[in-house]
């Protein structure tokens, strides 16, 4: 008898825990959190629905987590959240914000830094997204000009041509333009922190180097494949004191003066012009980087081809921006020379067009 009343009460404290547990569970998922106003929210893509959770509770939207998370793990609601900006009301409940989140926010503002990019191009995309407030270009420019958050890697950098990293960035209505711009060195700090420090470290090649070798492999090669073999060709110009001549930084050049024609030809005005960054009039790399060179660039910076090139030019029979590459200078001018016939052979089939 005994025995029966004590399995009866354990059984009734049983069920009790039990409906409490039920009930605690109810409450918390079914009652609104009180804040004073309405929250706006940033939930970016690749957040875990625990970290959707923990950003929230930072903010005091849920006060308790735990439920939520329990209810998660049974549910797989989880898997449901959608990323963008998320306004809660100012009274909400727990479940009706796991239901906002699979319903989906507003879509984040959007910029995309392309490789080879510019700062001159990067300032245009900036100035084109409104919510950053900016009126002008130059203001833009103005921001990228302080190199205060790269001095670790590059004392000697006068702006942040390089170093804005070639990626895809989000931002909320209320992300200022230098808080997009901190998140482009932010990611280049991660990339090479993760990618190429150590590498760099090994062949004791400098940041400011790599990025400025990497620009100009980035702003010259089409193909991935050929990225390497470009690099040794600048390595190999530069071991022997020849000036690199490079295109793409005569027309940075031009850029600078403000006399850049773009219509992507340079003319003896351009290879004329006296300034540091002209490699056909100067021996040795340019002061600084041309352009936003992406991971593949900077490795091939790191990581050269063991060539005996000194010279490229475009494959006329391609039309993937393949280049033939020589190490001598008369196959060189042969190959300039058939490069010419085809673009006097283009030009006479484009007039008859016409």
């Amino acid at each position: 008898m005994k025995a029966l009343l004590a399995l009866l009460i354990t059984v009734s404290v049983c069920v009790f825990a039990l409906a409490g547990t039920a009930f605690w569970f109810s409450h918390e998922l079914n009652t609104p959190v009180p804040v004073k106003h309405d929250v706006e929210v940033e939930i970016p893509a690749g957040f875990t629905p625990d970290a959707t959770l923990n950003r929230l509770s930072e903010v005091g939207i849920i006060q308790h987590t735990l439920p939520l998370k329990l209810y998660l793990k049974f549910s797989h609601a989880g898997s449901r959240f959608k990323a963008g900006v998320y306004t809660f009301p100012s009274e909400v409940s727990p479940l009706a914000v796991l239901h906002i989140l699979e319903s989906g926010g507003k879509p984040f503002g959007k910029i995309t830094v392309i490789e080879g990019w510019t700062r001159w191009d990067i300032a245009q995309a900036l100035l084109q997204s409104p919510t950053l407030g900016l009126k002008t270009k130059e203001q833009a420019l103005k921001l990228l000009n302080n190199t205060k958050s790269i001095k670790d890697l590059d004392k000697s950098a006068k702006n942040l041509e390089g170093y804005l990293y070639p990626d895809t960035y989000y931002f909320t209505s209320k992300t200022t333009a230098q808080e997009l711009i901190d998140q482009f060195v932010a990611r280049f700090h991660q990339v090479w922190s993760e990618k190429l420090g150590a590498r760099a470290g090994s062949v004791k090649v400098s940041p400011h180097d790599v990025v400025t070798v990497g620009a100009l492999i980035e702003t010259e090669a089409k193909l991935s494949s050929e990225r390497p073999i470009i690099a040794s060709v600048i390595y190999n110009r530069l071991g022997r004191k020849m000036t690199l001549s490079l295109d793409s930084s005569l027309i940075y050049a031009s850029k600078l003066a403000n006399a850049w024609r773009n219509d992507g030809k340079v003319y003896q005005s351009d290879i004329d012009r006296k300034s540091p960054y002209n490699t056909r009039q100067n021996i040795g790399l340019p002061p600084g980087p041309i352009a936003s060179p992406g991971l593949s660039a900077m490795e091939a910076a790191l990581n050269p081809a063991s060539t005996t090139y000194l010279y490229y030019v475009r494959n006329p029979s391609r039309n993937d921006g393949a280049h033939n590459f020589y190490n001598n200078p008369a196959d060189f001018e042969i190959g300039v020379l058939a490069l010419r016939n085809w673009e006097q052979q283009q030009l006479a089939r484009a007039k008859k067009k016409k």
